[in-house]
């Protein structure tokens, strides 16, 4: 016979039959919702590069469309689809998962960081939300032999980076409110953060000046499409001694950057 705590390791409630016999309840609610989301993930990469529309996966999943809408918004908020016209294609986020492959991003983001790099001769990156963490997805380094060499497909934390800003800036408010409450609990801490993004918020330019290294600059600008959640950003980081002067002028380029990127489709 199975005992409770047998049945809590399986994942679902199991009851004695009229026999003596065991009955499977089904899996809890909680197994229930990660079994859809795999699927979703797993349906979505595969439509790839079509996507899928939100009655397709509700359909392929069995799954009402009103539970299916909010994982998806839930996966679109943390990067690993991205929306576009009312079908879900693979999002930036994908690639950390995989930590190899393609980035999900159509070409023109990369076209756009080899102008950026070519004007600045210093290296520019596309960075994505994951979680809590960011993930540099694809960069054109420097020409320079002191440069920064930024380690794609790995997890960093949002701040104090130029990106990491650009992504609490533009944050939900309850997400924003549960980052605070775990990465940065101290009130001085809290308010320090609070007062960064709202500067980010209203220039839409997150700045690193010998936060994360004492030497480096990072400038970044968020890549805002329609109402979708932001979770890409545009930056570039260098030495302080050739980038320290020229933190505006920089600030600008990225954020005409990241807004040519916001128009762009987002496949292709």
């Amino acid at each position: 016979m199975a005992t409770a705590g047998s049945a809590s390791r399986r994942g679902a409630a199991t009851s004695i039959g009229t026999d003596g016999a065991p009955i499977e309840a089904g899996p809890t609610p909680e197994h229930r919702t990660v079994a859809r989301v795999m699927s979703m993930l797993e349906l979505v990469i595969a439509s790839d590069p079509n996507g899928m529309r939100l009655a397709d996966l509700s359909a392929a999943i069995a799954a009402p469309k009103s539970s299916v809408h909010g994982l998806a918004k839930g996966l679109s908020a943390t990067g690993y689809f991205r929306e576009d016209r009312g079908r879900y294609f693979i999002g930036p986020a994908i690639s950390s998962l995989l930590a190899v492959g393609p980035t999900g991003l159509p070409s023109t983001f990369h076209h756009v960081l080899e102008e950026l790099t070519g004007k600045w001769q210093e290296t520019s990156m596309i960075a994505t939300l994951v979680g809590d963490s960011i993930v540099y997805l694809d960069s054109v380094e420097s020409p320079n032999l002191i440069r920064a060499a930024p380690e794609l497909n790995k997890r960093v934390a949002l701040w104090p980076r130029s990106s990491g800003k650009c992504f609490l800036a533009f944050m939900d408010v309850k997400r924003m409110e549960s980052y605070l409450r775990r990465h940065h609990p101290e009130a001085n801490d809290t308010e320090r953060v609070r007062q960064a993004v709202a500067r980010v918020r209203e220039t839409r330019i997150g700045i690193n000046i010998g936060e994360t290294h004492a030497d480096h600059v990072g400038v970044a600008s968020p890549v805002i499409a329609s109402e979708s959640p932001v979770t890409l950003a545009v930056a570039m980081v260098g030495p302080k001694s050739r980038l320290g002067d020229h933190v505006d002028e920089l600030g600008r380029d990225v954020r005409l950057a990241a807004e040519s990127l916001s128009q762009a489709p987002l496949r292709g």
